[in-house]
């Protein structure tokens, strides 16, 4: 079956001889394609004027909106693992505390500087050197240096060291540097041994107040 064929030349004389002051007696094609062209002129006008922005704003609410969904659903699930969230919060108090405990405070500190020099003497080490250094004051507690240097053999400085970790306190060998004196079997341990304690609450207040004024 073959297709008609088109005359242009006839439709073109359509357009070129119709009246424009009688739309009624126009031919069909020059009708159906001014009709289609204003369509086209009024959805393209609408388009610009009217829906560009509404569709703006329907893709900016529809943003906000899965936005509030997530929001809910976050705090959904917070409200559900919220009696897990107080006993895991309640749990790291009490780890805390329980590390808190491990530092003493400014009456203990003398007692446990005993306690370290204790340590060495009874593995029978000889002290060089035992200086305590100025404190390093951090945010709610101290670290206090002391400089050590000690004379003793591999096994008994092994000891030590072992007995440093096992004190109720918490205390840290820093800086470890070992090198054999002339005596045969005799080491020589440099090193910088850390213990800590907290600090008071006047302490505390006097190191928020530099930091409330900065904040200012």
């Amino acid at each position: 079956m073959s297709m008609p064929k088109i005359d242009f030349q006839s439709i073109a004389d359509d357009f070129r001889y119709m009246n424009p002051n009688e739309p009624g007696s126009w031919p069909l094609v020059p009708k159906v394609t001014i009709l289609v062209s204003l369509l086209l002129l009024i959805l393209l006008g609408g388009w610009w004027f009217v829906w560009a922005d509404q569709l703006a704003e329907l893709e900016t609410k529809q943003r906000e909106e899965e936005t509030l969904r997530q929001q809910y659903l976050d705090k959904k699930r917070q409200a559900i693992n919220l009696d897990l969230y107080t006993q895991q919060l309640a749990e790291i108090d009490r780890s805390f505390g329980a590390l808190l405990k491990q530092l003493p405070d400014k009456s203990e500190v003398e007692a446990l500087l005993i306690e370290v020099n204790q340590a060495g003497l009874g593995r029978g080490l000889q002290f060089e050197l035992f200086r305590p250094g100025a404190e390093v004051v951090k945010d709610f507690y101290a670290e206090l240096p002391i400089a050590v240097k000690i004379n003793g053999s591999y096994h008994d400085l092994g000891a030590f060291a072992a007995d440093i970790a096992k004190l109720p306190r918490i205390v840290t060998l820093n800086n470890i540097s070992i090198a054999p004196m002339k005596d045969g079997g005799v080491l020589t341990l440099d090193a910088t041994t850390k213990t800590f304690r907290y600090l008071d609450d006047a302490e505390i207040a006097k190191q928020k107040k530099p930091a409330q004024g900065a904040a200012k």
